[in-house]
């Protein structure tokens, strides 16, 4: 998944290898590529201008540079609980993580030459379970399970590989501006969540308002949040963001829709033992005045009056950019996920364009938001994808081996 090696080796390191059937003269450099092979995602092609030999397993390779294998799925791994809620036995999990280290020689995440960093947006069970207020179905109907499965079978296949995992976490409470208690029409009733979005014009035509009752709670006066509503809609409007939409409740702090995945929890604690590397949290979404599918920034920072209400993450920012790799997965394709990139892909465009090309996006480990009937983001998730991969930021499958 990583770029391709180029190295220059001498023939006769390798001519002997009857194995591999490799041929070469004696002294001859050989120039030497290291790529994944489509057809065998666990191995790699190599070619030189001296010979020519494919698909057999990176392990094999005779040169002085650092090759990975993808490792095994732990037993414990059982893919047709990944759409269920359970607890996770961390005593259990983490005694197994630690001799899974030693049989096969993880060492600990400090030592990593390729700093690698897995980004995994709201990766929580209020979109990812189907039973759940916004489960993302994508067009499969099935989606994020289906995203899921795979996402965790990548995280135990290169667990030696990935340094950091840094799980996002929407995290929300009832009075919201995108939940329908903040709004109501002229009889006094709520927006249809996941069926509503609010645009200016519905504003200056009185279809909806704030909801006078949120005031007291939220610490505002009622004056303030009808023009901070008027100027939310219209900014998002004139920046090209999605239109102000009413949700379902959803990611409700306390609640165990907040909560990740159980089976995705599970591979990110055995990760953590595994390699001695702490799981990062990042919160986002609590502030009452503004969406934040981004995990990098709200969608607002400023009230009507040029007063902030919050900030960028540029803690986070600064932490990706001194990664090797960055590797994102998650959902919704179509929303924090392609908010997300798309806010990274602008601060490492300010600092430098080739950044992009540390970026590996995980396209069968997200989906985006698709409501039968009623709306259909797939086109406008892919569209973005092919601007991100036009910036120079990857686009790969999860069953592409890392290598390091």
């Amino acid at each position: 998944m990583l770029p391709q090696k180029v190295v220059n080796v001498c023939c006769k390191e390798v001519e002997r290898n009857d194995g591999l059937g490799l041929t070469g003269r004696h002294g001859d450099v050989c120039k030497i590529e290291i790529s994944a092979s489509p057809r065998h995602p666990n191995s790699a092609s190599v070619s030189t201008r001296h010979f020519s030999v494919k698909h057999f397993s990176i392990q094999i390779l005779i040169m002085n540079t650092q090759t990975v294998t993808q490792l095994p799925i732990p037993p414990h791994f059982n893919p047709q609980k990944v759409s269920e809620v359970w607890r996770v036995p961390y005593q259990q999990r983490a005694a197994e993580a630690q001799q899974w280290a030693k049989e096969h020689a993880i060492k600990h995440a400090d030592v990593d030459k390729t700093r690698v960093c897995l980004l995994l947006i709201d990766v929580q069970n209020t979109f990812c379970i189907p039973e759940f207020e916004l489960f993302v179905s994508g067009k499969s109907g099935n989606g994020a399970v289906n995203d899921n499965i795979r996402l965790c079978e990548f995280i135990y296949r290169n667990l030696s590989v990935i340094t950091t995992i840094i799980p996002t976490m929407d995290t929300h409470t009832a009075m919201q501006i995108f939940h329908p208690i903040f709004w109501v029409n002229a009889a006094g009733e709520h927006p249809t969540p996941s069926a509503t979005n609010i645009t200016p014009a519905d504003i200056e035509k009185g279809i909806w308002k704030v909801n006078p009752n949120v005031a007291y709670s939220l610490g505002y006066n009622y004056e303030f949040l009808e023009k901070h509503a008027y100027h939310y809609v219209k900014q998002l409007s004139q920046n090209g963001k999605y239109p102000l939409t009413v949700w379902s409740y959803h990611s409700i702090l306390g609640g165990i829709g907040h909560a990740l995945v159980a089976a995705v929890e599970e591979a990110v604690f055995f990760h953590c033992i595994a390699r001695d590397s702490q799981t990062q949290f990042e919160m986002k979404g609590d502030n009452p005045l503004t969406e934040n599918y981004s995990v990098l920034r709200p969608e607002i920072l400023e009230t009507f009056d040029k007063n902030p209400i919050a900030q960028k993450n540029t803690r986070l920012i600064q932490q990706l950019l001194k990664f090797d790799a960055v590797i994102i997965a998650g959902q919704a394709k179509s929303h924090c996920v392609a908010w997300t990139i798309d806010d990274l892909l602008t601060e490492f465009q300010q600092i430098d364009p080739n950044l992009a090309k540390k970026v590996y996006l995980l396209e069968d480990c997200t989906s985006p938001v698709v409501v039968p009937d009623i709306v259909d983001y797939s086109e406008a998730a892919d569209t973005a994808f092919e601007r991100f991969a036009a910036a120079g930021m990857n686009v790969v499958k999860s069953t592409e081996p890392v290598l390091s």
